[in-house]
């Protein structure tokens, strides 16, 4: 796999999986752009030293990236530092939203600024960023975009208390990955979604970690970045350097909405009464 004459924007760069997204780029040959605001763990803070390190690091390992400066709090900003990105290179064929953060917040103490920082990060952004680079690559007839979303998210067994303002915007990534990937797959644009587990500031691990490293996650975003990926709407579930991809899919046969091919109720006690049908869980079995 090659990324030779590709340049890749990567927002959330400079440290933990969007390093190890950066660096696996680079060393496949692609020029990278690295964006990151500096933030804390919490979101908080600006500082432009960690992308500008990250960059001179890969640039010593023989890749070839840069830093880009810009903020992605706004549509404004994103559109910037999308041109930003086109002017410094010329081009963009690949962009991965890796920037956010995790915060706790119990249902009840939920403030309305920050959920609306979550969604501005987490939500918002990667469609901001996806628009402003659409028109270059509809134009080139060709592009790779990859949102980050999350299984604390996605799968109610591994919710974490306090993470509702976390879910909601990684749960509206996996709505704008699906209507993306279906609006881009006429004009070779490639929209997908990763839900990657790995140790980092997240974790509240500093250095490097015991188990679960970002650079076993970094193949599979790399591969949803590349020419090789040529199907859209996906999340590819990426955690200890193993990967499965997985997206719902509606069963057969049914004619949305007047057949669902589902249990028939009239009233809420036939509801009730059929419930075990209704929502039977039904768990895959992987070897």
């Amino acid at each position: 796999m090659s990324f030779a004459n590709r340049v890749v924007l990567v927002t959330g760069g400079a440290r933990g999986l969007g390093l190890a997204y950066a660096r696996c780029l680079a060393e496949l040959g692609a020029t990278v752009l690295i964006h990151d605001a500096g933030a804390g763990s919490d979101g908080q803070g600006k500082d432009a030293r960690p992308a500008e390190e990250a960059a001179a690091l890969l640039r010593s390992e023989g890749g070839d990236a840069m830093a880009i400066a810009g903020s992605i709090e706004s549509r404004n900003g994103c559109h910037a530092l999308i041109a930003a990105g086109i002017a410094a290179k010329g081009r963009l064929d690949g962009l991965i939203h890796n920037a956010g953060w995790v915060a706790y917040q119990q249902v009840q103490d939920i403030d309305e600024e920050a959920f609306d920082q979550m969604m501005a990060i987490a939500a918002k952004a990667p469609l901001w960023l996806a628009q402003a680079a659409w028109p270059l690559m509809k134009e080139a007839g060709y592009g790779r975009i990859v949102l980050t979303t999350s299984c604390r998210a996605l799968y109610p067994q591994y919710v974490h208390k306090g993470l509702a303002a976390y879910a909601a915007a990684k749960m509206a990534a996996v709505g704008i990955v699906n209507v993306l990937a279906a609006e881009g797959a006429p004009h070779g644009i490639v929209v997908n979604a990763v839900s990657p587990v790995a140790k980092t500031r997240m974790w509240g691990i500093d250095g490097e970690p015991d188990e679960l490293f970002p650079a076993a996650v970094a193949p599979g975003v790399a591969y949803l970045a590349s020419e090789a990926c040529t199907e859209g709407g996906w999340i590819l579930r990426a955690a200890n350097g193993q990967f499965h991809a997985a997206r719902a899919v509606e069963a057969l046969d049914v004619d949305y909405p007047r057949d669902l091919r589902a249990v028939k109720a009239s009233t809420a006690e036939e509801v009730a009464a059929q419930w075990p049908r209704i929502a039977a869980a039904s768990v895959e079995a992987r070897g």
